[in-house]
């Protein structure tokens, strides 16, 4: 596997890229938008052709680890067939996608063949009028069917991701803890980031640092550090599954993304495509390039986006400042 061509102002190598395929979501979490959305026109977004061109592009210059992302991603059309053709490249190592699972019973199996190695599920609390509070228009019963439904097919990992809001959702710490265990999912909690226009509570009164979480798994479960390393900002603990009631007997890790009270800017790795095609340098950071005006004055011509991407990676800030 070839070294990255890609670094950054501050050494960094940058192997790793999240695409977005779309801004749309068919749910209205609360902690990530507004009730009533006004999205891109679909004519603003890459087409599938665009985003495979650029992908392959970054997988030329070393990139190894793809994300899709959304909005929802399993909304956009024939996005599997996007999937399929990044996954042909011989430098890609990792594949994966992160969902709020409402399309899972029944796209599992194609996202499986078509190359996605790892799922990453969105999953808040196991409660069904919490969820629908949360997501506004999301059904519990339809993402749980989809993890059954993924767990049974041969996915290396399938990660569920948890957003831990005060007041909110805090007491389905533990039994999301508990469902990742038996299941053979892994967990990462993620704290609130100021992401969105938001309307439905204080982001202030609703944070919940990384440290407090770990503080309540820790009077249920022994925590052991753990050396997993999967590319992004979690930092993993492990809880060993043969003395729980998974009857899997596997080892169930437990990460924390922890924007606020722990800056994970130093080994940052990744860029961000956006679904209208802005290089995102940094989540936390309005530092970007335009791809898509690149690709569409100049079409299926490698040499002057890889130009441009290299370029845009000055603009790299060393470090977000999430307030």
């Amino acid at each position: 596997m070839p070294e990255s061509n890609l670094v950054d102002p501050f050494g960094r190598t940058i192997n790793y890229l999240r695409i977005s395929v779309t801004d749309r979501c068919d749910f209205r979490c609360t902690y990530c938008m507004a009730e009533e959305m006004v999205f891109t026109p679909r004519k603003n977004l890459l087409t599938l052709e665009e985003l495979a061109f650029i992908g392959h592009t970054f997988m030329d210059l070393g990139v190894n680890k793809i994300r899709i992302t959304g909005g929802e991603p399993l909304i956009r059309r024939n996005v599997t067939q996007l999937l399929g053709n990044l996954s042909t490249h011989s430098n890609l190592n990792d594949l994966a996608i992160t969902t709020n699972g409402s399309h899972l019973h029944t796209l599992g199996k194609d996202l499986h063949q078509a190359g996605i190695k790892r799922l990453n599920v969105s999953l808040d609390t196991l409660d069904s009028a919490a969820f629908s509070r949360i997501t506004r228009t999301g059904k519990l019963e339809t993402v749980l069917q989809g993890l059954e439904t993924s767990s049974a097919l041969p996915f290396q990992k399938i990660k569920i991701n948890s957003v831990i809001l005060k007041g909110q959702n805090d007491d389905q710490i533990i039994p999301l803890v508990e469902y990742a265990i038996s299941n053979g999912f892994d967990i990462s909690f993620i704290e609130e980031m100021p992401l969105g226009e938001i309307s439905s509570h204080s982001r202030s009164d609703a944070f919940m640092p990384s440290s407090e979480i770990k503080q309540r798994i820790e009077m249920h479960y022994a925590l052991l550090p753990a050396p997993l390393k999967t590319g992004g900002p979690s930092r993993y603990w492990k809880v060993d599954a043969s003395e729980t009631k998974n009857t899997k007997k596997q080892v169930c890790h437990i990460g924390f993304i922890s924007p606020h009270s722990h800056n994970f800017c130093g080994d940052c790795n990744r860029v961000r495509l956006t679904a209208e095609g802005r290089l995102l340098m940094c989540l936390g950071n309005e530092h970007s390039i335009d791809l898509r005006a690149t690709v569409r004055e100049n079409p299926n011509n490698k040499d002057i986006l890889t130009e441009a991407i290299i370029k845009g990676l000055a603009l790299k800030p060393k470090e977000h400042h999430f307030d």
